[in-house]
């Protein structure tokens, strides 16, 4: 049985805002996806969590069904002010955000610009660390570009599976269908703020209880990057995801799942 309940549009911070909702029922949960990754693609992991919570996957402005425009603001700031506002929109008076990737940067911005009093727990996926006078971004600007250019073109799961050699089909199929629905020109902004903005700054500044998501294989974050976060909040729960890469559900789906413990208040 499918728990997924309806896609919607919301105004929220003066733009349009989709979203596809799951589950309906328990703790209320945003799910922020990356700097490529339309809600759509995230659907199956919407699907378990949505087996004991209410979650609701956002499109990011530039992806999928949300606004996109030639003169909208992609800044990280922008993206953050749009969750706090979507939440309100919605009416949620209580919810946990869970971001992976760019979405965990948005989630830590989100939680010291705005403190929304509603907001009680992150869950971050292994974050993007870089930033001024940090190394950078570990994938290249052109793998972004080119695969966007030749979705906009038409694309097949073959095509496709030159950028994502591990992938199922399905998961590929899907990529290939909705990759063209990313604007290029926010993921160029948002791929120029993981080198100019600084999320350490925001760490120090959360207060609410975080669960840092690593991946075991890759080098979005290293040992130093994390005792790092660490020494900016002491109280982090750090979990490491054995067998996995970046997209740590695609590579090892159970496992992502156990690594959230009790972190979403329920087991799933």
């Amino acid at each position: 049985m499918s728990h997924y309940l309806y896609g919607a549009n919301v105004q929220a911070n003066g733009i349009r805002q989709h979203y596809l909702r799951y589950g309906g029922k328990g703790l209320p949960v945003i799910l922020i996806p990356g700097i490529t990754s339309p809600a759509v693609t995230w659907g199956f992991v919407a699907e378990r969590l949505g087996r004991t919570c209410d979650v609701y996957v956002l499109d990011i402005r530039g992806r999928g069904l949300s606004e996109a425009s030639a003169t909208l603001d992609y800044s990280l700031d922008a993206q953050a002010a749009d969750v706090a506002a979507f939440a309100v929109a919605i009416g949620l008076e209580r919810y946990t955000v869970v971001g992976h990737s760019m979405g965990g940067r948005i989630a830590i911005r989100m939680a010291r610009q705005f403190k929304p009093q509603a907001l009680e727990r992150l869950v971050l996926i292994d974050p993007p660390v870089s930033g001024p006078g940090r190394r950078e971004y570990p994938s290249g600007l052109p793998w972004y570009v080119d695969s966007i250019r030749l979705s906009l073109k038409g694309m097949d799961a073959d095509a496709m599976r030159t950028f994502c050699p591990t992938w199922t089909l399905e998961q590929l199929r899907l990529r290939a269908e909705w990759l063209a629905t990313c604007d290029e020109r926010a993921i160029v902004a948002s791929y120029e703020g993981f080198q100019n903005d600084d999320i350490h700054q925001d760490l120090p500044h959360i207060d609410v209880p975080t669960l840092l998501m690593v991946a075991s294989r890759g080098n979005v974050l290293l040992p130093e990057d994390i005792t790092e976060i660490q020494q900016l909040m002491p109280d982090v729960t750090v979990v490491r995801v054995e067998d996995a890469g970046h997209m740590i559900p695609w590579d090892n789906e159970e496992a992502f799942y156990r690594a959230f413990g009790d972190s979403l208040g329920l087991s799933v």
